[in-house]
């Protein structure tokens, strides 16, 4: 019998192979300044303040396009002596241990100038301008690229029983953030919501995040942290990357962030 159902239109072995390719180099938004969960927070480092961070995120299914493990050492610090204003900077090591290209040059960048909340006024949010993930390497030739210079805007207020919410918006390098059914997904939002649960224990730290856009970073994390000491936390979290994504025949059968992970994070902050 005939069939007059419009058929879908499959994808070709060159787009499919494109697509599995950037899956595989992708790397998502772990090169963070002091952070939520996947997402800048407001937070900064004072001057002489230090911090070390060892970050993995572990994905919860070993299919071919789940896309990559990931494993970041992370180092900030602050370079200004003031209360209520900081500049941070910091570096981290990121690898996915595939040996892929962007293995190859591991090191990605951050900055951040952050304010305090009620500076100048009671009402006022707190206010951070930055950049994460600025990597070293480009290749146009071969689509590859960690240079992804996410620059960011985000805003955050404490309220009461509620706890911090905060909210921006972001821009990044569309070479970079490209895939090949969105070359123009390089710029989104962000927002969070984190809360230390006193109630329980003050060392109990609960949080959620969402980074909007259809490119390696979208996700939609939750997590909870302990804080062991004053120096040392541990947070653990789930992160869905592209929650709302519509696959297209370009995509290959793959999200642009893969599947979902779990994420352990061991913050050492000195002195």
């Amino acid at each position: 019998m005939l069939n007059l159902a419009r058929r879908k239109k499959m994808p070709t072995l060159k787009q499919t192979l494109l697509a599995f390719a950037l899956l595989a180099l992708a790397v998502p938004a772990y090169a963070a300044p002091t952070a939520q969960i996947n997402i800048p927070s407001t937070d900064a480092k004072g001057l002489k303040e230090l911090a070390i961070s060892v970050t993995n995120y572990t994905r919860f299914s070993s299919k071919s396009n789940a896309g990559p493990n990931s494993y970041a050492l992370g180092v900030e610090t602050g370079l200004l002596p003031f209360e209520n204003v900081k500049l941070e900077v910091g570096v981290d090591y990121v690898t996915t241990g595939s040996g892929s290209e962007t293995d190859d040059h591991p090191f990605y960048f951050n900055a951040k100038l952050a304010t305090a909340e009620e500076l100048g006024a009671k009402w006022m949010p707190a206010f951070a301008i930055g950049i994460f993930n600025a990597g070293t390497y480009d290749r146009p030739a071969s689509g590859v690229s960690t240079r992804q210079n996410i620059a960011y805007l985000l805003a955050a207020k404490t309220l009461p029983v509620i706890g911090r919410l905060s909210a921006g918006g972001y821009l990044g390098s569309q070479r970079a953030l490209r895939t090949p059914a969105n070359p123009h997904n390089n710029s989104g939002v962000l927002a969070s919501w984190d809360r230390t649960i006193a109630e329980v224990s003050d060392k109990l730290w609960l949080g959620a995040d969402y980074l909007s856009g259809n490119n390696a970073n979208g996700e939609v994390s939750v997590g909870a942290a302990w804080n062991f000491t004053k120096q040392i936390s541990v947070l653990a979290g789930v992160v869905w990357y592209n929650p709302f994504y519509k696959l297209s025949d370009a995509d290959g059968g793959s999200s642009p962030g893969g599947k979902p992970a779990f994420t352990t994070q061991l913050t050492i902050n000195l002195p």
